[in-house]
């Protein structure tokens, strides 16, 4: 059963593709260790897809890409990562021109102990179902979205929904960052 909302993100240690540019990488730096405490005082934006190489993964991990600019600007780390090894994430970013300078690791849970942990582990394909986590500083769960292994998701809406956790207060359906939140005070007077 996958993990919900208000329930604390388990401790793991995954070896990751970082995120720097192919011209910076070295054999020395291309592989790191993350962990649940690797980046304290942060936001988390955990996505996970099936497969690498393949073909609805590389659009949502440009995308996230495209915007992790405006997730640093929230205080919030991106955490791509698949059950796939950091080895073949390093030679699929080398091969996939879209993700050649990936701006943020890419999770390598070969041993799906995350996945398990976190209930995404799809039991049909053995692979990581296409789900979002957006954790919080202090490590609870406060959005998750599991789509079908064929449907990609819209990293704008999760941008959208951690705005939204960020202001603390009521925010009606279709909620951008700017708009009005629902003052529950001003509504139980009218």
């Amino acid at each position: 059963m996958t993990l919900g909302v208000g329930e604390k993100l388990p401790a793991f240690s995954v070896k990751a593709t970082a995120e720097l540019p192919l011209s910076d990488i070295t054999i020395d730096n291309v592989f790191i260790d993350v962990t649940e405490k690797s980046y304290p005082g942060k936001w988390l934006v955990l996505f996970f897809y099936p497969k690498d190489f393949t073909f609805v993964c590389p659009t949502e991990i440009a995308a996230f890409g495209d915007l992790v600019d405006e997730f640093k600007d929230r205080d919030a780390q991106v955490l791509g990562g698949s059950t796939d090894s950091e080895f073949v994430h390093w030679a699929w970013r080398k091969q996939q021109e879209e993700l050649k300078n990936l701006p943020f690791p890419l999770l390598a849970d070969v041993k799906r102990e995350l996945t398990s942990a976190l209930g995404i582990l799809d039991a049909n394909e053995g692979v990581a179902q296409r789900a979002t986590f957006i954790v919080d500083p202090d490590g609870i769960i406060r959005f998750v979205m599991v789509t079908d292994l064929s449907v990609g998701r819209n990293p704008k809406e999760v941008l959208r929904v951690l705005d939204a956790l960020q202001t603390d207060e009521l925010c009606p359906c279709n909620w951008s960052k700017g708009d009005k939140t629902i003052d529950l005070q001003q509504a139980t007077t009218a």
